[in-house]
């Protein structure tokens, strides 16, 4: 048996476990409110942009190019070689390249009315470019619709873009366990097993289902499922979750709770529940469409019915069509291409940054965040645990070189760590090691009897110490030689360096902070403090946490979560805007996350507001010069001055000026 199977320090008061989701259901809660706003319709959208390649996503538009080569070729022909098409061959080539064009949107124009939303884009697109097909104007109906599909495809691309950098999921449930059966091992899918049936786990394996350890003992690692990062070691007869990693032997489990209803599927329940509870966000130009489109729909019928009663004799054809004209012009061909290039200019800058958006709404909604909620470990802190303090009457380096020697022999983080403290100290081969189980080592390093361990070891060879040691919060290491108290060394995980200054820059943007953690009280007030965070929780279950923000919620918040396991995923998938670290972050995290902080610092969480805010303003101004030009030509088409081709030409010009300020985004620096 290894010296580190049973070697164990008091520190292990960590919190309760929890269980990742599904693959199904991770693409669920990544979907959260994605219905109607990623940019587009979802029943417009037509296809998958996830992680596949720009250039996937290009062919799958080959719709879209075979209208636009159809339309280039028409206009080619027409006004450069001043050859006269037919008009019938005219109205077969236009109707051909208006429907591969605008099909997908004449389709989600038609389910929206369906289900009563008269009043979006899509409509407005739809019956804009009839009209222009009913006044004759086939070109101008079709490079409307053209520019439309366009702006769709540029913010399809920034979404895409940003994906395709973001790891596949990765279920952790395994997919088969080895369950013993009539004396043999058997392999079998876990929902096939029993409560009261013997289960192997190999080394490097993870835990298939809750149960009891039938082993004298075993090593976990629990950092997938609590994100707390020291290795949870189990004696006999103690409770084993499935979502642990079996670090070192082999090891039986009697399983206790049939697999849909371990904590593993628990936890995908209450995703789901967060994910449903988490109210959709639309992307700005649903929101201006909600407005704009019935005033554009009402001044048109405006157009065509008024002059009725003011105009001697009025003509009912001559109106409509200046109507039509206008409805035609109205379409906000413009704005559906500036605004997704300013998302698509913010998503660069972005991951530029190491920040992953993988939705534009998200841009917009991070610009309204007013709390920003996060977890302890793995988050603001490394999740790497390091000597804090030596605490000693003897000389410092001699204890720690004694201390070091007996814990080389054991394989615990916070041995490592003492270890690590040693440096480049010479440490001394102990002998007659010995491992006491629960409590710590003993051993001899040259003529000197040691103890290190945990306090329980001090107690179990009734040798006192300072009754202080009992308050310490961090986890401890108490050492004895030749049967006295010698000192002790606390080991603490510690804060980021950017920790402090990420905390710091959300306070000037005026972010309350909250933490959230399953770690002891006592540490998370310590860790709270040295970062200045406004309210802090500890102790917490994963459930306990998902109340949290509930609550912050009800109170009118607008938050922002930060964490890094699979016991965030809950909170992430109901948080405004969640926000995962993706280096050491769990992958269920990562994929339930609305944003992604590459490096897992968590200073890019200001950083990202940052790239909400720039990018909201530049938005703002492509919609502002789009809508002046628009207004303008507007009014000439309705007085009859302005002709389509003009109102085509103005949408080209201000969507040139939206693509040049749009790229300034690209050089901005946060």
């Amino acid at each position: 048996m290894k010296l580190s199977e049973t070697h164990e320090h008091a520190h292990h008061n960590e919190k309760e476990c929890c269980a990742p989701e599904t693959a199904a259901a991770t693409k669920q809660a990544h979907n959260h409110g994605h219905d109607e706003h990623d940019g587009h319709d979802h029943d417009h959208d037509g296809h998958s942009h996830g992680d596949g390649a720009d250039e996937g996503l290009l062919k799958s538009r080959w719709m879209l190019w075979l209208s636009l080569l159809i339309l280039a070729g028409y206009l080619f022909t027409t006004f450069i070689l001043k050859v006269e098409v037919n008009r019938t061959v005219e109205i077969a080539l236009m109707l051909v390249a208006y429907v591969l064009a605008g099909n997908k949107t004449i389709a989600t124009a038609f389910r929206r009315v369906m289900r009563g939303d008269f009043f979006n884009e899509f409509t407005l697109m739809t019956i804009a470019t009839i009209g222009a097909f009913y006044i004759g104007e086939f070109s101008e109906g079709v490079a409307v619709m053209i520019f439309y599909e366009l702006g769709e495809l540029f913010q399809d691309l920034a979404v895409s873009r940003s994906k395709r950098s973001i790891k596949a999921l990765l279920d952790i449930r395994p997919e088969e366990v080895t369950v013993i059966r009539d004396g043999k091992d058997a392999q079998v899918a876990p929902g096939s097993v029993k409560i009261g049936e013997t289960i192997v786990v190999k080394a490097g394996e993870k835990v298939a289902l809750d149960g009891k350890l039938k082993s004298l003992n075993g090593t976990f690692n629990t950092a997938a499922l609590t994100g707390e990062s020291v290795p949870d070691q189990k004696v006999q007869n103690e409770v084993v979750l499935a979502g642990m990693i079996n670090m070192e032997k082999s090891v039986e489990v009697e399983v206790g709770t049939l697999f849909k209803d371990s904590k593993l599927s628990r936890i995908l329940e209450m995703v789901q529940e967060a994910t449903a509870r988490k109210a959709p966000t639309q992307l700005l130009i649903s929101r201006l469409a909600k407005i704009y489109t019935p005033i554009v729909f009402l001044l048109a019928v405006l157009i065509i019915l008024v002059p009725y009663f003011f105009v001697a004799n009025y003509n009912f054809d001559q109106w409509l069509y200046r109507g039509m004209v206008f409805l035609v012009i109205a379409c906000p061909c413009a704005l559906t291409i500036s605004i997704p290039l300013g998302y698509f200019g913010g998503i660069g800058l972005a991951s530029r940054n190491g920040i992953l958006v993988k939705g534009a709404n998200f841009l917009d909604v991070i610009t309204k965040i007013d709390t920003l909620v996060s977890d302890k470990t793995g988050t603001l802190t490394k999740g790497v645990f390091k000597v804090q303090k030596v605490e000693t009457s003897l000389d410092n380096n001699d204890f720690i070189t004694k201390t070091a020697s007996l814990e080389q022999y054991s394989t615990h983080p916070v041995a490592k760590a003492v270890v690590e403290q040693a440096g480049t100290l010479t440490l001394i081969k102990p002998t007659e090691v010995e491992e006491i189980s629960g409590h710590g080592l003993k051993g001899k390093v040259g003529t000197d009897s040691l103890l290190a361990g945990n306090l329980k070891l001090l107690n179990k060879f009734n040798i006192a110490f300072p009754s202080e040691l009992n308050n310490i919060a961090e986890t401890i290491v108490a050492v004895a030689i030749n049967g006295a108290y010698a000192g002790y060394i606390t080991i603490a995980d510690e804060i980021k360096e950017d920790a402090a200054a990420a905390i710091a820059q959300l306070k000037s943007l005026g972010i309350e902070t909250v933490m959230l953690s399953g770690d002891k009280q006592v540490v998370v007030s310590h860790i709270a403090g040295q970062l200045r965070i406004d309210q802090y929780f500890g102790d917490l279950l994963p459930e306990d946490k998902v109340r949290k923000v509930e609550e912050l919620k009800a109170a009118g918040k607008h938050i922002a979560f930060a964490g890094d396991g699979v016991n965030d995923a809950p909170v992430i998938a109901l948080a405004d805007v969640g926000i995962a670290m993706g280096a050491l972050g769990s992958d269920v995290a990562i994929e339930t996350a609305d944003i992604v902080i590459q490096n897992d610092q968590p200073s890019k969480i200001a950083s990202a507001i940052k790239v909400g805010k720039i990018t909201k303003s530049v938005v703002y101004q492509n919609i502002s010069a789009a809508m002046t030009v628009k207004l303008l030509v507007m009014i000439l088409g309705a007085g009859g001055i302005a002709t389509l081709w003009e109102a085509v030409f103005a949408d080209v010009g201000v969507a040139l000026l939206a693509i040049l300020n749009a790229f300034r985004i690209q050089g901005k620096k946060i």
